[in-house]
């Protein structure tokens, strides 16, 4: 009989009671009412020894638990997190390492102990997924630059600007800038060289200062930074996962910071952009890097920033041609555009290998072409 076709408080009654019975065969008492002989030899102990209450169920949670997190840890764990409300169990678990907290257990743990406390969003964690990383191979071949989405402050708006090394998530700056404007950025952007020198490209969407969504995207910011040997590059057209690592630190930013207060003035958002720009550098594990920290694989450029910029030289023999008030030069008796960002300035033009074809040199850098057979006679 199986125990499912009674209430199992009368089947362990009945059994005790029947097997209890002088000349029973406790065995095959077993096998009638469906149960392992164990099982039946523990119910005749417990009956013995504690009569009828020995029957009743008892809670499967152990006595103690040598396992569990010492509560000590718990709350080492608890005070971190509440200290970076975004970091989950690998992040924190990195992070205790390094303090030197010890017995610190396995991330999953971690993740269990956030859960137990609610302080894991369900749905947020069903979001998460798997990304897809491409970095280059060293510091500053490639830096990131943005602006964050502008909010309010009690005396006006800021707009943050970030930068960010490609290969190691290094934050170069951020900025609190009252706009966008080139001479803003230019000034922010000389400040970060000045102390982490030139890397050797730099990637921007197409939108102002940087660009201005044309075919050329060449605006006097962008030939600046060309006339500092800067490579410029500029993301697809409504395509921002070209600038992949900082919209995830945009998002990083706006989460452990810009959403946690209400904000006074440039001023208070510059002292705490650079607080925390100091612990995601150096604090904050970060997954694409294997948990370390940013400044773990960073180092300055060798490249100094120039305070005076030399002539340009495009050496003996070279094409020169400077560039008219309308962006334009003058070549084989034809005007030519080359783009307003940069007039004034000489530029060369090198023949190609098609015949008729030349391309227009900034400083060591392609900024457009023109082709003698497309001339109106």
């Amino acid at each position: 009989m199986p125990w499912g076709e009674m209430s199992a408080m009368s089947l362990r009654r009945e059994f005790v009671m029947l097997a209890r019975q002088e000349g029973s065969n406790i065995r095959a008492l077993c096998r009638r009412y469906g149960i392992q002989p164990r099982i039946g030899y523990k119910w005749l102990a417990r009956h013995a020894a504690e009569g009828e209450a020995g029957l009743a169920d008892r809670p499967r949670r152990p006595h103690s638990s040598p396992g569990r997190t010492p509560p000590e840890v718990e709350a080492a764990v608890i005070a971190l997190r509440a200290k970076h409300p975004c970091w989950g169990g690998r992040k924190l678990r990195r992070r205790l390492c390094e303090l030197g907290v010890e017995d610190v257990p396995q991330a999953s743990t971690i993740t269990a102990i956030l859960h137990r406390h609610d302080l894991i969003d369900p749905a947020q964690s069903a979001q998460r997924t798997a990304a897809v990383r491409f970095e280059r191979q060293a510091p500053n071949e490639l830096w990131q630059m943005d602006y964050k989405g502008h909010f309010a402050t009690a005396r006006g708006r800021c707009h943050p600007l970030t930068v960010l090394d490609d290969h190691s998530r290094f934050a170069l700056a951020i900025t609190a800038c009252a706009d966008e404007r080139a001479q803003t950025t230019q000034a922010a952007l000389i400040a970060v060289f000045r102390r982490y020198g030139l890397p050797d490209r730099m990637l921007m969407d197409n939108g102002p200062p940087w660009g201005d969504g044309a075919a050329r995207p060449w605006t006097i910011f962008s030939a600046w930074l060309l006339r500092l040997a800067i490579a410029v590059s500029h993301g697809r057209p409504h395509h921002p996962q070209t600038q992949g690592k900082d919209e995830r630190f945009h998002r990083t930013l706006k989460g452990e910071v810009i959403d946690r207060r209400g904000w006074q003035d440039l001023a208070d958002c510059a002292q705490a952009f650079e607080a925390w720009r100091h612990v995601y550098n150096a604090e904050r594990p970060h997954e694409a890097l294997g948990l370390a920290a940013p400044a773990s694989r960073y180092r300055p450029s060798y490249r100094s920033f120039p305070e005076t910029l030399a002539p340009i030289d495009y050496g003996p023999g070279a094409v020169v041609r400077k560039v008219q008030a309308k962006g334009e030069i003058w070549f084989a008796n034809h005007e030519w555009p080359v783009g307003k960002a940069f007039t004034g300035q000489p530029v060369a033009l090198r023949p190609t290998s098609v015949d008729g074809r030349y391309d227009v040199i900034f400083c060591h850098h392609k900024i457009a072409e023109l082709d003698l057979r497309e001339a109106r006679p």
